[in-house]
This record gives structure tokens, sequence and C-alpha cells, in this order.
């Protein structure tokens, strides 16, 4: 079965065009003209992935990303007609996974889709066959418990929950503690080396991942290594340093 892509956009003429590439590229696709239509969509359908305009009449796209990330991990890609950087940093913080600007090329789209897509199906199952976990799979740290296989972060035994982007750059940094990574191999390793996005994007997540599992003063997991880019810090788990 395709997977299905919802477009929350009130430009016709933007849904016409990513439709029918979206569907070139084996997508199924349903679109909303507004947040109250996309939100009841979204409910009733259950997309595989989410396509956000910010600018919507009525609720804007950020209010929309709130909502749906109060009760859905489905991935959103934001697009916006704004060049201002805090606009899209706050679709991030707010839980996006991905951001265009307008004007955009619909072939950059569909690749971004195809990354997001990628790394984030079928990831979330609930492991099947009946078989125990191997401990491998669950990663175990002071405070904090990365169950791999179910997607699951748990922090001081209270679930926490992550978007798709959050959780993959947790699972690839832990299950490396002490290995620093660049920005660019947190990009190709999380996003595939066919995204066109830029290295900010990095830190806008990892900042935002930060404040969902560092709640415990004492522990610092994530540790920014200046200039080059960051590692998962065991020592600072246990010690509360960064």
């Amino acid at each position: 079965m395709a997977q299905k892509i919802l477009i929350i956009e009130d430009e016709e003429g933007i849904i016409h065009l990513l439709n029918l590439y979206l569907k070139d590229a084996g997508y199924s696709v349903i679109a909303a003209h507004d947040a109250a239509d996309g939100l009841a969509l979204h409910a009733r359908e259950k997309p595989d992935l989410v396509i956000l305009d910010i600018m919507l009449p009525g609720l804007d796209g950020f209010e929309v990303c709130r909502r749906i990330r109060s009760w859905s991990s489905t991935p959103i890609l934001i697009l916006t007609a704004r060049g201002d950087e805090d606009d899209r940093i706050r679709g991030l913080d707010l839980g996006a996974d991905d951001y265009l600007v307008k004007p955009f090329s619909p072939r950059e789209l569909v690749s971004r889709v195809r990354a997001i897509l990628r790394r984030t199906s079928g990831g979330g199952s609930e492991g099947g066959g009946g078989q125990e976990k191997r401990e491998s799979e669950v990663l175990r740290f002071p405070g904090l418990v990365i169950d791999l296989p179910a997607r699951r972060v748990e922090v001081d035994g209270r679930e926490v929950a992550l978007t798709p982007t959050e959780f993959d750059l947790l699972a690839l940094l832990a299950r490396s503690p002490d290995r620093v990574f660049t920005r660019e191999m947190l990009m190709n390793k999380v996003w595939g080396y066919d995204y066109l996005g830029d290295g900010h994007i990095i830190d806008v997540h990892i900042s935002a991942l930060r404040k969902k599992i560092e709640t415990n003063a004492e522990r610092r997991y994530i540790k920014t290594v200046w200039r080059v880019g960051y590692k998962f810090d065991a020592a600072g788990a246990l010690k509360g340093t960064r």
C-alpha cells in the first residue's frame, strides 16, 4: 500500500503541483485548504507524513504543528514563504522534522519526503514475533532508557515523546558514547546523503532534544564539541558534567 501524504496548504496551485510530483513518486495524497480540515483529516486518515504550510487562514501552521505533536509523532515537513530564520527555528522547536522555504523545487521536496520516510517508516513497530528483545537493543544510562525497536524513551521512569528526528539523533549518538559526530555526519546518517538542507537544522533539533531528556540538572547527556559537533557524554550522565 502506498504511503499517505497529507498536504495542508491554502494555495490551490501548490497543492496541484505537489499532488502531481508526489503521486508520480508513488505516494497517495490527500489535501486540506485550512487548519481545521487538516487536523480533522490527520485524525481520520492517519497519514505517514504531513506537508504543512505556515501561512494558513485562521489557525496558522505553527499551531497546527503544535496540536499534531500533542497526540502524534507523524513526521512533519513545513513550508514557509518567510525567509526569517526565527520562523524556521520556531517550527522545528514545535516538533517539525524539516522545512522548505518557498519558492522551492518540487523535486527537492520529494527528495526530502523520501529521506524522512526512509528513516521513520516501520521504525515504530511492536517488535514482532513475540520474541524477547536482545538487551543490546535497549540502551540504558542513569535516568535514561532508549528502547530502539519500540522507538521509546524514558527519562527517570517516565516516557518522553520525541519526534522521529529527535529519536534518530539520540539513538545514533547513544549507540556510540563519547564518539564525536560532526554536523555533516549527523545529517548524512539521519537524513541521508541526498539531503539538501543546511547544518543549522542539527543545532535546532539537538536543542529541542536536550529540553526533553535533560530535565535533571545533574545529568547532561549530549555534549557540544566546540566548532566540531556533538557527542553522547556517558560521563556527564553519571557525574552531571557537560
